[in-house]
């Protein structure tokens, strides 16, 4: 498969004829209709609050940790990659997660927004079988502003189930994941791998 056919798996879906707006800083949304008391009380869950840190340097967002979540894990288990780690990430790679056949799962994200606000931020996960794509995951994480204690967001995907059966569980399944914005920028990619197995 070509570089840009890959590239292409991992790009946002666009909606035609949509112009993302232009940036403004945090203190110049917190000015905006700020007679508007219910808006004024969203834009304040969001942590645009008039004062709050303006523009910084750096990604606006840093991902801190992808991780797998399901009510069918035993007792004390959790299967957390930190994307920070390159060892961690390395090692995954050569040591495929397992997950469990047929049972439901969801991801969950763990980010943190730096400076300024977000949206349109989206986690975009190519899932390949010996090299062929057997599926595609593209999820919002929705509209942030920086968290009014520095504290990092959790996003949890809706449910899925994994596959199960014997030709599910023989091979590894190669999986690039990828944090995008609207304007392209991305804030992460990395590449991990999992198997299916009878148990987690």
């Amino acid at each position: 498969m070509s570089a840009q056919h890959e590239e292409d798996d991992l790009a946002p879906t666009t909606t035609p004829g949509y112009k993302p707006s232009a940036a403004k800083s945090v203190d110049e949304y917190a000015k905006l209709d700020a007679e508007d008391e219910s808006l004024a009380r969203w834009k304040a869950s969001l942590g645009i609050v008039p004062g709050a840190p303006a523009t910084g340097s750096g990604p606006k967002v840093t991902i801190l940790s992808l991780e797998l979540a399901s009510p069918t894990l035993p007792p004390g288990k959790h299967l957390v990659m930190n994307v920070q780690d390159p060892n961690e990430l390395a090692n995954i790679k050569k040591n495929p997660v397992t997950i469990k056949e047929g049972v439901e799962f969801n991801v969950r994200i763990n980010f943190k927004v730096n400076h300024s606000i977000i949206s349109g931020v989206r986690y975009i996960q190519v899932v390949k079988r010996s090299g062929i794509k057997v599926d595609k995951m593209e999820k919002m994480l929705g509209s942030y502003g920086p968290h009014p204690k520095g504290e990092a967001y959790t996003k949890n995907f809706d449910p899925e189930e994994s596959p199960s059966g014997m030709l599910a569980r023989s091979g590894t399944y190669q999986v690039r994941s990828r944090v995008v914005d609207d304007d392209g920028e991305v804030y992460a990619d990395w590449e991990w791998c999992f198997k299916i197995g009878k148990e987690w």
